[in-house]
């Protein structure tokens, strides 16, 4: 009879390494995916195609324990952002902002000017 993992199989040393030795990073990770693992679980059938379904065979029903062997396993894959990065998207959102009163101001003045006429 095969034995049901937990939640310190994988270890959770090797686990760490996977992330950087960042606990954070480690929870933050596989709570997200953890999140579109039930997703996928209550959208079946309702013809959610864009959600992934878990990429690995296991025992464990949970969706943690399904995330953090996905991430033992190398099938979970994430992205830090750098500094510059991080600079680059607040620069395209103030940049949006700006594009989004600029267009305002613009309604706002030709709706004035229709009223004016």
């Amino acid at each position: 009879m095969a034995e049901r993992p937990t939640l310190v199989d994988p270890p959770i040393e090797n686990l760490l390494h996977k992330v950087g030795d960042s606990k954070f990073t480690l929870v933050a990770v596989s709570a997200i995916r953890a999140r579109e693992i039930n997703e996928y679980y209550n959208g079946l059938g309702s013809g959610h195609g864009a959600l992934i379904p878990p990429q690995v065979s296991s025992l464990s029903n949970k969706s943690l324990s399904l995330a953090m062997e996905e991430l033992y396993e190398g099938k979970l894959q994430f992205h830090r952002p750098t500094a510059g990065e991080i600079e680059t998207e607040r620069l395209d959102a103030e940049a949006r902002e700006q594009a989004r009163l600029d267009a305002a101001n613009d309604l706002d003045a030709f709706t004035d000017a229709l009223r004016d006429a």
